[in-house]
């Protein structure tokens, strides 16, 4: 963005998207997924809660406990990832330290796994956005359709498969989904 000229913090809020891919012997599966599928709750509240859980279980090893206003300013100081993420200097310190928060997906979020997500087929490229009713969906099939006009691709729309997939804790999105291409398998 910067070597386009762009103003890199112009959006300081910005859509991610993951690319997940997945291989199980000669079969393939590559979803590019919007953030919002793994985001159920918000980043402040998933810290907040998890902070709390650890707490809690430390105090209990101690047999000791806090009155709930400390706590609940304990959990509001540790909410935000911006406290973690800042590298630490120590005085006489050789190293610097930063925090970082690591998450694993819930089975229940694996887009990959065939036992959640049948729909997502072996040997797929799919693209997953959210999906909040028939008018966002008509939208975002409208943009895809630009969007592959834009790069010369319109024909590739026809071959694509669009419907809505249930989230298991965040509700609809849509799946644009395309075969991709058999290869010699072995090969």
């Amino acid at each position: 963005m910067e070597e386009a000229g762009n103003d890199i913090l112009s959006l300081p809020i910005r859509q991610v998207f993951y690319l997940i891919r997945g291989r199980k012997q000669l079969n393939v599966k590559v979803c590019l997924t919007h953030g919002k599928f793994f985001e159920t709750v918000p980043v402040s509240t998933l810290i907040s809660k998890a902070f709390g859980q650890a707490l809690e279980e430390r105090l209990n090893e101690l047999g000791e406990s806090l009155s709930s206003s400390l706590k609940q300013k304990l959990l509001d100081l540790f909410s935000e990832q911006e406290t973690f993420s800042r590298t630490r200097n120590i005085d006489d310190a050789s190293v610097r330290l930063r925090f970082r928060i690591m998450t694993e997906v819930k089975a229940g979020a694996n887009i990959l796994n065939p036992n959640q997500y049948q729909q997502i087929r072996d040997d797929t490229l799919n693209l997953v956005v959210p999906c909040h009713g028939a008018t966002e969906q008509s939208q975002q099939e409208n943009n895809m359709k630009i969007a592959l006009r834009e790069m010369k691709c319109a024909k590739l729309f026809p071959q694509m498969e669009a419907f809505v997939l249930q989230h298991h804790f965040n509700g609809n999105f849509l799946v644009f989904q395309m075969n991709l291409p058999t290869l010699t398998k072995g090969a």
